[in-house]
């Protein structure tokens, strides 16, 4: 079975924590790796955003590839010129396919602009099927959008609309996202199979905590709170931070820093993004001194010590479709604190992997945070439960239950 796996605006081999770059890319590269080990041939085609990488790579096993095709400038570009280059795009895989001599069995898209070249191809490949994941959505980043400058335009959620009208079936995270496409977009549920991401037990797995702490440089009286990810408003840093800012008053014991794995937070102040310069000025502005420490990007490699030398992992997000830093902290043996919201509230078990909290509410982020810090039993207890139900999510079980969706689609 050949699959032509569409992640036009972002690589699956980026390097995680820049501005485009997150779950996304995760679940694209770590899906093409289970389904090469099930036997499925995968071409992953990206936008290039680089002349100087190779066109076409072989870094995810088993004979898959990632193709960049160039669409447009070779370098990275606003995501509302984005779209004007999909023809470019479709042209470029149709040209491969027809190079190479391959018949794509279904088309899997990843994000609405995927989306939107998915139906392309598909006109140009004799209707072939198409299996789609919004992994976000459009409306719901908008319903929690502050300011204009974080509202999606309505080119975007229009596009969504087209997407859910042309693919042939879709995989959603949770039911949450089902419901959010059924009643914000009208959505066929008919269409719909809910598919949680997985997680990659064999790189995700508890390291022995003085192990961990050693590797990152963490001195064993330190407590290390840990975030992880795309550093824009809807994440939550600044409930965070806030929160941290408030633990200084409470009865903890030992040092407790906050560790913020994301962004670019040594960049020129010309080139920083305004929320990393927001959060920056919160900090000074909380006198939070060395409390709060921006790592910036870390290799993949390297997350499994962060998460298993944290005492909490912290996901404060306003909206998650699901949220795959948490499960990859929770397979580490970390216990995540996250907000109640989209697919979090389903992956964290309130008291037993965890904690939920309302959104934006740094009283209650910072209630939990002490409560787990006192509690070394409590810490353990929560991060071996994390563990064991992580195990649930490991790729080869999810990857098979989305063969089964291709095979039905060809069928």
């Amino acid at each position: 079975m050949n699959i032509a796996m569409l992640s036009y605006h972002t690589c699956p081999l980026a390097t995680l924590g820049g501005k485009d770059t997150g779950g996304m890319n995760v679940y694209v590269r770590d899906l093409t790796r289970a389904l090469g080990a099930l036997g499925v041939h995968v071409d992953v085609f990206t936008r290039s955003q680089d002349e100087h990488v190779p066109h076409v790579l072989h870094d995810l096993g088993y004979g898959n590839r990632v193709v960049h095709v160039p669409a447009g400038p070779e370098h990275p570009i606003p995501k509302k010129e984005l779209a004007d280059y999909i023809p470019q795009f479709v042209d470029g895989i149709r040209a491969f396919a027809d190079e190479k001599g391959i018949h794509y069995d279904v088309i899997h898209s990843h994000y609405w602009m995927s989306g939107i070249a998915a139906a392309s191809l598909s006109d140009l490949w004799a209707g072939a099927p198409i299996l789609h994941m919004f992994h976000t959505l459009g409306e719901m980043k908008n319903r929690i959008a502050r300011n204009d400058s974080e509202r999606e335009g309505p080119y975007r959620v229009e596009g969504e609309k087209r997407v859910l009208k042309r693919a042939t079936r879709l995989t959603v995270a949770t039911e949450a996202e089902k419901a959010q496409l059924q009643w914000l977009y009208k959505g066929d549920v008919r269409k719909m199979e809910v598919i949680p991401p997985g997680v990659d037990t064999c790189h995700f797995y508890p390291i022995p905590k003085d192990e961990a702490r050693q590797f990152i440089g963490l001195a064993s009286n330190q407590r290390m709170v840990l975030f992880v990810g795309r550093i824009e408003p809807l994440k939550g840093v600044d409930t965070l931070i806030r929160a941290m800012s408030c633990l200084k008053f409470q009865e903890v014991g030992h040092p407790v820093y906050l560790a913020i794995i994301g962004g670019e937070p040594d960049a020129d102040p010309a080139q920083m993004t305004a929320e990393m310069a927001r959060l920056q000025k919160l900090c000074d502005e909380l006198a939070m001194g060395q409390t709060v420490v921006f790592l910036g990007k870390r290799a993949q490699d390297t997350l499994p010590y962060y998460y298993s030398a944290a005492d909490v992992l912290v996901m404060p997000s306003f909206y998650e479709s699901f949220g795959m830093v948490a499960l990859e902290a929770m397979a580490c043996g970390a216990p995540v604190i996250a907000s109640q919201v989209g697919g979090l509230a389903f992956l964290v078990r309130d008291g037993e992997t965890g904690f939920t909290i309302p959104e934006g509410d740094p009283a209650a982020l910072c209630d939990k945070l002490t409560l787990l810090l006192n509690d070394g039993d409590l810490q353990a207890r929560m991060g071996q439960r994390a563990a064991e139900y992580a195990q649930g999510y490991d790729w080869e079980k999810i990857a098979a239950r989305i063969v089964d969706v291709y095979q039905g689609l060809v069928g």
